[in-house]
Order: structure tokens, then sequence, then C-alpha cells
């Protein structure tokens, strides 16, 4: 079935979807949406429901429904799963589960560091959800600390990959070519606009057990073009002394991540069983980084809300990215993508 009657089928009617569910806090905006708290009447079950306005969908009709095609069809412990839809004559609504221990990113900028122990855990359970939307042929594509939702304020909680407004399906028609993403995540070979593959997500991996386990980015310009650059030659360094007490093998590993041929890359499998036999020297290694020595609170900061700016708009008009959520978009198959995620659940 086409992705787009797939996606019609799922939705329910409804004149006023206040009806069932009982709207509370504003949770975030977005470009395209507004994500409320809302509480199921007939249950009491909190959810996030996302508000679209149609007219705010005009002409992005198949990159909706891509997204909601690629959330209906996940359902993933670590994946913030999409419940159901409605629409009326002027909205859609996707309830989404709530989840709410906020973003990785404001955890790093909070704690400052992560055990190897700690960035393991975390690492292991983004593996194991990415190896299931790689195994369904799925693609995220934007894979980064503000994407990544802990399901409760807990210490020990769970992480959960959110955000599939740039997802795309292997096979669904169209080579993936569009450079799309995040500054600073991105893998080299989108930026250099060829035809790339899942091998992206793995790549955004290791950017990401990178920044656990210093508590700063491997790639960081205050030029877009030197960003650029260092990203396209696969340019990062383990800077001593910050780096001194992190053991070899999380180095290794981060390399194999952060490996510029996508096509050596280490793939998710390959990450999960290297992750399980290190488990045990992980278990012994406790080593904190020493990354506030090199910049203190304020520019870290400031280095990593940078990352989330964008540097390409598609159209003579370009407006200013969400601060939740902004992504390099250069024009292609699915510019202009809806957020699954403006802010937090």
């Amino acid at each position: 079935m086409p992705l787009g009657e797939e996606c019609h089928a799922w939705k329910k009617k409804t004149a006023d979807v206040k009806e069932i569910y009982d709207f509370k806090d504003i949770l975030g905006t977005g470009a395209f949406s507004e994500v409320v708290l809302a509480e199921e009447k007939r249950t009491q079950r909190l959810v996030a429901i996302k508000c679209i306005p149609k007219k705010a969908l005009e002409g992005k009709e198949n990159s909706i429904e891509n997204e909601i095609a690629v959330l209906h069809k996940i359902k993933h412990a670590n994946i913030v799963s999409l419940e159901e839809i409605f629409e009326s004559k002027s909205h859609l609504y996707l309830v989404m589960q709530l989840v709410s221990g906020g973003e990785l990113f404001d955890r790093i900028i909070e704690k400052g560091f992560y055990t190897e122990k700690d960035a393991s855990k975390l690492i292991q359970q983004i593996l194991d959800a990415v190896k299931y939307l790689h195994d369904m042929g799925i693609v995220h594509r934007d894979l980064k600390p503000e994407n990544l939702l802990y399901y409760s304020m807990d210490e020990d909680s769970k992480i959960m990959i959110s955000d599939f407004g740039l997802s795309k399906i292997e096979g669904s028609g169209s080579v993936m070519s569009t450079a799309c993403g995040t500054p600073g995540y991105v893998a080299p070979e989108v930026l250099a606009q060829k035809p790339y593959s899942k091998a992206v997500d793995c790549w955004s991996i290791g950017v990401i057990a990178y920044i656990l386990l210093c508590g700063y980015p491997p790639f960081y310009d205050e030029n877009d073009a030197k960003l650029f650059e260092q990203i396209l030659k696969a340019e990062y360094e383990f800077d001593s002394p910050y780096w001194d007490d992190i053991s070899d093998s999380a180095k290794d590993f981060i390399v194999h991540l952060m490996e510029k041929d996508p096509n050596t890359r280490y793939t998710c499998e390959q990450s999960i069983m290297r992750t399980r036999s290190h488990s045990a020297q992980i278990k012994k290694n406790f080593a904190k980084s020493k990354w506030k020595q090199a910049f203190n609170a304020t520019a870290v900061v400031r280095h990593m809300r940078r990352l989330q700016l964008s540097t390409g708009q598609e159209g003579p008009n370009p407006t200013l990215p969400s601060p939740c959520r902004s992504h390099l978009m250069m024009p292609g198959e699915d510019a202009g993508a809806p957020s699954s995620h403006p802010c937090s659940y």
C-alpha cells in the first residue's frame, strides 16, 4: 500500500479533538506545529498531542505522510511512539507517547560529563533502537542530543529517540542525496551531497558518543565553511588532558563510528557487538572527563547551542529556525518536513 494511502486509512475523523482529550499546558511550539500536554478523558491517560494546521502543510503533504508512515510502523521501547492520528477540517493531530525526562542535550549541559559506564549504557540503548530502525529500512537522518529524550526524570531513566521529521524509508522511491541534518552531527557524505545510506546514522552516534565522554563536540568552528571542511575530512582529535583517562577501546570505538568511508564505518550490529565485548572493562573504568578545565560552562553552552543553528534554508525568504529544532536542509525531496519534536514531549 502506498504511504499516502496507509496514512489516510489510519486517520480518525473528528469535529473537535477536545471532545476526546482535555488540553492542558503547551509543551512547545515549532515552525509548523504546537505540542500540548493532554489527558484522555476516558482513561485519564496523559499524552502529548502535536497539533498541525493544515494550512502549514500546503505543498508539504508528502513529507508529513512519510513521517506518519514511519512513526506508525515502529514500536520500540526506546522510540517515542505515535499512538493515534485525528483529522479535523482545519488540523491534523498526532497523539504521541508522553515522555517527561527532558533532552539528553540538557543533561549534558547540566552534568558536564558521563562516565564510560554511563555513556556506554546510553549508547547501547541508542544503537539497539537505531538497529531496529535500520532493520526495517528506516534511516533517521537527524540523530543528535536534542532528539534523544529521557523517559522520566529518574537518574537511571531509559533514553528515547524522537523527531522523525527527516526520516526516510530506504527503497521508497528515491535515492537519498538531500543534504539534511544538523551541522556538527551530519556525516561527510551528506555534506558532500553524495548518495548515502543508513551509515549516516552511525556517524551521528559516534559524534554523540564523543560528546558524552568529554562534554564538547568533535567539530566546531565559528566559520561554517571551516566547520564543514573539518567534517568532510573527518578531522577531530582526542585532546590531552581531556581524553587521557578515557580508555583506548572507547576511543577506537568512536574512530570506527566516525570513519570517513561509510563502507568501512561500523554498522549498528558491529557497534553493539563491540560495546558488549567491552562491557567488563567499562565497569572498571569510571573516569570523568576534564572538560571543565578546557571550557567554562558558558562557553560549552554557547558551543553546543551553536550546533543547533541552521546554516541553510530553502526558498528566497529564509526564516529563523526554531530554537528547539533546527537543521541543515538543502533543496531536496523532503525539504520542509514538520518536526515531530518541536521542543520536548
